[in-house]
């Protein structure tokens, strides 16, 4: 099993305010992602750009990974964020509107051109009707190491903008589309996460959001306010019942006489080998969530 990095809360933050950019140093987000793109002003995107690089330069994230998100390889800014963010060798580079396998592979093609660091993964946006047509060639893009693909983040602002859906509680109009992008990224071994909730004061919404992506098979959430990060915490982590329960599975299996055994009765239910498969990951996902608290 590869190791797993909890991504549990990823928050946006905005690449020309450096304020918060200081303040992501201190949150207890598993990831920030600082924006250049949506959240940067055309006038200010390149000296949003500059500051982002040094910050970067500077550190003092911790354990959080870092993301930057660029803008689209086809617009203006798109060649030179990527140049910066190579020299700024940030954890991963998240590229919107990605929708065909193609745009990574260019972009994977100019990463090494430019002598990005092996450890700068590639994160894609799945914010289109394009990409949700051809999700599985996207992700199937990954078996190309060279594109460094390693996670998908929905775009459901965009994706609803596109699509005309509407935003209702309980994303009915969107299930279809994140079920989707949940199976083309778990077919080909990515991490995936759920697109942003907008209601800031809506906190009852946000943690029924939060369920239901959990429940879909989403990694974490994408937020967009400190906020939101304690409850995304919480609810994207095994609880102490699912741990107890995944160790009593893998001891169980650990027994002698279940060694070669596929299948068990374990306090009165069945439980199968691939139940035992689950349970390592849950306690492994619950440990990397202890080492970093710790």
């Amino acid at each position: 099993m590869p190791d797993i990095r909890p991504r549990r809360s990823v928050l946006y933050m905005p690449g020309a305010n450096a304020r918060a950019l200081e303040k992501a140093r201190t949150l207890p987000a598993d990831a920030i992602i600082i924006d250049l793109e949506d959240a940067v002003a055309p006038e200010a995107k390149e000296a949003a750009r500059a500051q982002v690089v040094a910050a970067l330069r500077q550190g003092g994230y911790g354990h959080r990974e870092v993301v930057i998100r660029v803008n689209a390889p086809d617009t203006a800014w798109g060649e030179g964020d990527l140049a910066a963010a190579a020299e700024a060798a940030p954890d991963a580079i998240l590229i919107p509107k990605v929708s065909d396998a193609e745009t990574l592979t260019s972009v994977g093609h100019r990463l090494r051109r430019l002598n990005a660091p092996e450890k700068t993964r590639v994160w894609a946006m799945i914010e289109t009707p394009l990409a949700i047509l051809r999700c599985e060639e996207i992700a199937r893009a990954a078996r190309d190491v060279d594109t460094r693909l390693a996670c998908f983040v929905m775009g459901t602002n965009d994706l609803a903008k596109e699509t005309r859906a509407r935003q209702v509680p309980g994303r009915a109009p969107m299930l279809p589309w994140l079920s989707t992008a949940v199976a083309a990224a778990r077919a080909h071994e990515l991490d995936i996460l759920d697109g942003v909730f907008n209601g800031l004061s809506d906190e009852a919404g946000f943690r029924a959001e939060c369920e239901a992506g959990r429940d879909l098979g989403f990694d974490g959430k994408t937020l967009i306010h400190p906020s939101q990060i304690d409850p995304a915490n919480a609810i994207f982590a095994p609880s102490p019942e699912e741990v107890a329960d995944a160790r009593a599975i893998i001891a169980a299996f650990a027994r002698p006489e279940n060694l070669g055994r596929g299948v068990i009765s374990l306090e009165g239910r069945m439980v199968e080998r691939m139940h035992a498969d689950i349970a390592a990951r849950t306690v492994l996902l619950d440990e990397a969530i202890r080492a970093r608290a710790a």
